[in-house]
């Protein structure tokens, strides 16, 4: 290129017009036709670069499909494509799939501020051990639920991550907020979608959770392939974590410490939200109006609720939530079904009702007329019913026990 001609007729192009192409060239030393080819806008600068066909060219959608639909890694991706002909090195494969995914990651990370009532996200925080007071190692999960648009956030602490557990946890969830968001963004958990028929792109959901979905009144949405996590749960369970360590040999009972999650749950959703830098419960007085209505909830409530049987003990009774409740003795080894409402307890055998009792925080429930059962049976069996009358009298009530008439 001549770059003394193109500069130069850069800088007197204001005067072009009056000069003819055959005076330029003469002023310049240079043909007549290098002056027209500048003149036309034929330069180095306005050259297209040649395209260069890289050996990748042709497998790229075979590569792409691999490893957005199967999740094939650089290496299988590598060999597969050398079969069907490609000759050229493995790092400029791993170079086109570690950009791929980079370009995929930017199109899916998309944050988490959505309008009001339209979204939710579920998280587990799974297999966190906690030690007791005696000792005992309780190994529980954390079900966390947060919405979208005002981060208030509802936990749940859980001994399993079963479906039925999940549909529980969503149950509570729901009735904790008062409605239900349009659509809730889950993880490709196996309780959620069905593993044989997903793919690494195409997601097939779990038909008795489309179900539930379906009653429910939301949509599922499943994480997309390269999505990463939402910073806000990450942060909100790694504070759980934190949080719930000092309460090693803090706690008695499971109940407890299901106290102390609830304590934690209350306490996040008044802290300024590092998200949005609201308040949560503030910002949900804002949401709240655009959730979804709660559907009928004993639809739901069948999802997961079937009545436990509770076996009754050699000392006649059974446990139930941490405290133990007295039985007439002669369902001794038998199953019985419990219902609890205002703030007692009714168990039956099958569908006879043989006990009810006031739920209380002592560990030992006795009706009096079970305590003198028992005591026949065993302990004082050989003492007449004037003296098991008088030991109930000077003893049983004055220990830590709840006993009534």
């Amino acid at each position: 290129m001549r770059k003394d001609v193109f500069n130069q007729l850069k800088l007197i192009k204001e005067d072009i017009s009056v000069l003819n192409k055959s005076e330029l060239a003469r002023r310049f030393n240079c043909d007549r036709r290098t002056v027209d080819k500048y003149l036309n806008g034929t330069n180095a600068e306005s050259r297209k670069p040649r395209d260069i066909k890289s050996k990748i060219d042709d497998f790229k959608e075979i590569i792409i499909d691999k490893v957005d639909n199967w999740g094939s890694n650089s290496m299988a991706v590598f060999k597969f494509i050398q079969k069907k002909g490609y000759d050229g090195g493995y790092h400029t494969v791993n170079n086109f799939i570690q950009n791929h995914k980079k370009e995929e990651i930017k199109k899916a990370t998309i944050r988490f501020d959505t309008s009001p009532g339209l979204q939710a996200q579920v998280d587990w925080k799974e297999s966190i051990t906690i030690i007791s007071r005696q000792g005992e190692i309780f190994e529980v999960n954390i079900f966390l639920m947060v919405l979208g648009y005002s981060r208030l956030k509802y936990l749940k602490l859980t001994v399993d991550r079963t479906q039925k557990t999940l549909f529980e946890c969503l149950f509570q969830g729901f009735k904790y907020f008062g409605g239900v968001p349009k659509e809730i963004l889950f993880d490709n958990m196996s309780t959620v979608v069905d593993r044989s028929k997903t793919t690494f792109k195409n997601v097939t959901i779990n038909q008795d959770f489309k179900y539930f979905s379906i009653d429910a009144g939301f949509e599922v949405i499943t994480c997309r392939p390269y999505r990463p996590e939402t910073k806000g749960k990450v942060e909100t369970l790694a504070k759980l974590v934190d949080r719930l360590t000092p309460y090693n040999e803090e706690f008695d009972s499971f109940d407890e410490l299901e106290n102390i999650v609830e304590v934690f749950n209350y306490e996040i959703n008044n802290e300024i939200s590092q998200a949005t830098y609201e308040v949560p419960f503030i910002r949900f007085l804002k949401e709240k109006e655009y959730l979804n209505p709660l559907p009928p909830m004993d639809i739901l409530l069948s999802y997961f609720h079937h009545e436990k049987e509770y076996k009754v003990s050699k000392e006649s009774m059974i446990r139930y939530k941490g405290k133990k409740y007295s039985v007439p003795t002669s369902y001794i080894g038998k199953y019985l079904t419990v219902s609890e409402k205002d703030s007692e307890l009714y168990i039956y055998y099958t569908k006879d009702l043989i006990a009810c009792h006031k739920i209380s925080e002592k560990i030992l429930h006795y009706k009096i007329d079970h305590a003198k059962e028992i005591l026949k049976s065993d302990a004082l069996k050989h003492y007449s019913d004037e003296d098991i009358e008088n030991f109930i009298e000077q003893n049983l009530k004055n220990m830590d026990i709840f006993l009534e008439e």
